[in-house]
């Protein structure tokens, strides 16, 4: 049972701007019929990035989809631990040279130079060493944090009328 997949199917709306839909999340390859529920996700640019500022842009949905695994993370650990959390927000941010996305500078990677998160966690029954214990434990745990710092296959596929 501990094989999962999520899915979105999207489409690109003009310039800077797409949307996607998930599509039904598998369990070990079968579909997960209690979630019945879709949801539409959209990004775009800000306009100085080119784009109209209708959405979050990606880099920003990565840093929403760190703090979410995160806040799963904190909750199911600090549970299995007692460790009740009386408040836990997030400061994030992620820095990008946009000279290796644009092809101006080829020793920069397009991708992210640096995520930081600061975690601000209160607890009524854990001391601050107890609550570093825990974001230690956070940090090994979290599957997208776990994503984002190591390497992952992406495959990609052109599919063409032909093909279809």
């Amino acid at each position: 049972m501990a094989q999962v997949t999520f899915g979105v199917q999207s489409e690109w709306s003009g310039g800077t701007h797409q949307r996607a839909t998930t599509t039904a999340p598998r369990q070990n390859g079968e579909v997960i019929a209690s979630r019945t529920a879709t949801y539409t996700f959209e990004s775009d640019e800000p306009t100085a990035l080119l784009g109209t500022d209708k959405a979050a842009n990606p880099g920003e949905y990565i840093l929403q989809g760190l703090a979410g695994c995160y806040a799963v993370t904190y909750a199911s650990v600090a549970a299995t631990r007692g460790i009740e959390l009386s408040s836990l927000s997030l400061d994030l941010q992620v820095d990008f040279d946009l000279q290796g996305f644009l092809g101006i500078d080829k020793s920069v990677r397009p991708g992210a130079q640096e995520i930081r998160v600061d975690v601000h966690a209160q607890s009524p029954n854990a001391t601050d060493e107890q609550l570093q214990e825990l974001t230690d434990l956070v940090l090994q745990r979290s599957p997208i944090r776990d994503t984002l710092a190591n390497p992952v296959k992406v495959t990609t596929t052109l599919v063409t009328d032909e093909a279809q």
